[in-house]
């Protein structure tokens, strides 16, 4: 019998009065992220410092870009879809963008699939990513707790962790409440009301964008 993972009373992330975030709307960050009492209780300091950023590109690139997205926000995984593939191409590859990718949890389900990623290591991060963007209707499917939590274990095992690793990934307590606390910090640090939002070069900007439309700010960056 597969197991859920995040166990109840271990650790359950959701937005304050447990409701769900699948609107097609700007989704805006609940006010309160409720966790568990060990959650609660975390050092952010120590706890995000076991959380790496995840990054494309030159560590010395002229231009950072750090976007904040959710693996259930249907804007993220439509930027992902559409906008990053030529960001990658003409900006990140060539050495000019350096593209920090941080998590947003709205949810426990969003926690969850950032787990599986993570956990599939930091050289398949991004190909895993893609995976969970790329069918985030289908995994998240009826809602239902147990159907996404066996979604999610599909992912990982299709991209080669074995069944004892991602039962190991899932349950372990330490590293979702190093991830809340580290997504906690980086969020009240940059002000972050919303996803996606992208920090570049410390400006902020809000919302989905054209590519037309990102390639035009990074233009005015590079030639500052």
């Amino acid at each position: 019998m597969s197991k859920t993972p995040i166990l109840a009373g271990v650790l359950a992330v959701a937005v304050a009065g447990g409701a769900f975030w699948m609107t097609r709307d700007a989704a805006p960050l609940p006010p309160v992220l409720s966790t568990a009492a060990e959650a609660q209780e975390a050092t952010v300091s120590s706890e995000a410092a076991a959380v790496p950023d995840m990054i494309l590109g030159k560590l010395d690139a002229p231009v950072e870009v750090i976007e904040y997205a959710s693996f259930t926000c249907p804007h993220c995984a439509n930027f992902h879809d559409t906008v990053l593939g030529q960001l990658k191409k003409n900006y990140i590859d060539t050495g000019k963008v350096k593209f920090v990718y941080r998590e947003v949890y709205f949810d426990k389900y969003g926690l969850w699939a950032a787990m599986v990623a993570r956990c599939a290591g930091p050289e398949k991060y991004f190909p895993v990513s893609d995976m969970i963007y790329d069918t985030q209707t289908a995994w998240i499917g009826n809602g239902e707790e147990a159907t996404i939590a066996e979604n999610l274990r599909k992912i990982g095992l299709k991209a080669g962790m074995s069944k004892e690793a991602l039962d190991a990934c899932l349950n372990d307590n330490a590293k979702a409440k190093a991830m809340v606390a580290a997504y906690q910090a980086n969020a009240t640090k940059d002000n972050i009301s919303g996803t996606p939002s992208f920090i570049i070069n410390g400006e902020k900007f809000s919302g989905e964008m054209a590519y037309e439309e990102f390639a035009k700010i990074l233009e005015a960056k590079l030639a500052n």
